[in-house]
């Protein structure tokens, strides 16, 4: 069965489960209580390890290395990189440019060779469907 990398935003973001309740294929979620550097190179071994790699991004992201992550991987490994992000998040809401960045990000990521969805179902749709 194939199996998809859960990266992205975190702070308690509802985002994973839209996803994993309509997911019909594997999914690893590195979500855990305390980030220790065991679940770091778990982490790693999963994002090699998975067929695809989705990064979705909310207004509820405080850091940035996801979209560093995003990058890289849409660089190294196009054909199982996957992105998209979301407008708003539990009524957290990203401005007029960040949502312009975030769409140039996302065109960026698919001139790389990647995919990029603009909605969650269109991201689970292609899942399911592979």
């Amino acid at each position: 069965m194939k199996k998809v990398f859960l990266g992205g935003t975190c702070n308690d973001s509802q985002w994973r489960k839209q996803v994993i309740k309509n997911l019909k294929i594997d999914y690893y979620d590195p979500m855990g209580e305390e980030w220790t550097q065991e679940m770091m190179q778990e982490e790693l071994k999963q994002r090699t390890e998975s067929d695809f790699c989705l990064y979705v991004l909310t207004p509820k992201m405080d850091g940035f290395f996801s979209v560093a992550e995003l990058t890289d991987d849409s660089c190294k490994q196009p054909a199982k990189t996957i992105f998209s992000f979301l407008y708003e998040d539990e009524g957290e809401k990203f401005s007029k440019a960040q949502i312009k960045s975030l769409q140039q990000v996302g065109e960026l990521v698919r001139r790389n060779g990647a995919k990029y969805f603009e909605t969650l179902d269109e991201v689970t749709s292609f899942l399911n469907n592979q």
